[in-house]
């Protein structure tokens, strides 16, 4: 164990094969790395372990499987306001699952920047993000402002009746977009997580709109917006295709809709 002053984060792999990956994180994340593999107490149980280390931190990434994080975690979590935020990440960096304090402790926050570190698949289950129905798909050229996009996102939600930035679920965009500031600096300033979709996932996606011979030619892929946003909310339905307003365009997609219909079925089947 790292013995410098405890930091905001924990990183704990729970094997010795997912340091390198812990490893990375810890050097896009900052935090202490835990190698409990190493622990010259072996009177110590691994769990033992992470159970004394569990307050040192405001946050903790496990590395492992969500069955030992929630062996690990049981009987420490005491209220939400207090808990430390949990991010469990498999091994291989499929998904990043904010299994605790997810708003409270920032564990969503985390999910989403670990899957933009890696790769990943955010997973977040928090309530107040299901009842938000709308995903924000954005392109947008280099260096563009928070303004710029504010602007351009305002005047695509003014065009479908009803909808507000507080409905709004996450942002969606392609890889190389995912360090622009202007964006960046749009989603901190509105509390809106930045879901980061491969530019070889976007390029699988059958085109949905007019494509765009500009965004061919320099990212190599038909458009931005409009499969970013439906990647990341496959059961939705494009409510506003891509709208452009000085160098940033705008998609909108509502799964709101096919979540009704999913619980209809099951109230109604027949």
């Amino acid at each position: 164990m790292n013995p410098a002053a405890h930091a905001e984060l924990g990183i704990w792999p729970v094997r010795a094969e997912a340091a390198p990956l812990a490893m990375h994180l810890q050097d896009r994340l900052g935090g202490e790395l835990y190698q409990p593999w190493l622990q010259a107490d072996a009177a110590l149980s691994q769990r033992q372990q992470f159970a004394l280390a569990y307050r040192r931190h405001r946050q903790w990434i496990m590395l492992g499987a969500t069955g030992i994080a929630v062996r690990f975690l049981d009987g420490l979590p005491q209220d939400k306001h207090s808990d430390p935020a949990v991010v469990v990440v498999d091994e291989a960096a499929r998904f990043a699952i904010a299994l605790l304090a997810g708003h409270e402790g920032g564990a969503n926050s985390l999910a989403y920047r670990v899957a933009q570190l890696t790769g990943a698949q955010a997973v977040v289950t928090t309530a107040t993000e299901a009842v938000k129905p709308l995903v924000l798909g954005i392109g947008c050229r280099k260096l563009a402002s928070a303004e710029q996009i504010a602007t351009a996102v305002t005047q695509a939600l003014a065009q479908c009746e009803g909808a507000t930035l507080a409905q709004v679920r996450e942002v969606a965009t392609i890889d190389l977009k995912a360090s622009e500031p202007g964006l960046l600096a749009f989603c901190a300033m509105h509390g809106l997580p930045l879901r980061v979709i491969a530019r070889e996932q976007i390029a699988q996606r059958a085109w949905v709109g007019k494509p765009s011979d500009w965004v061919r030619q320099n990212v190599g892929v038909e458009g931005v917006c409009e499969p970013a946003a439906l990647i990341a909310s496959p059961r939705g339905r494009l409510l506003l295709g891509k709208t452009a307003l000085d160098g940033v365009t705008v998609a909108i997609v509502d799964d709101g809709e096919g979540w009704r219909g999913f619980i209809e079925n099951l109230l109604d089947p027949a």
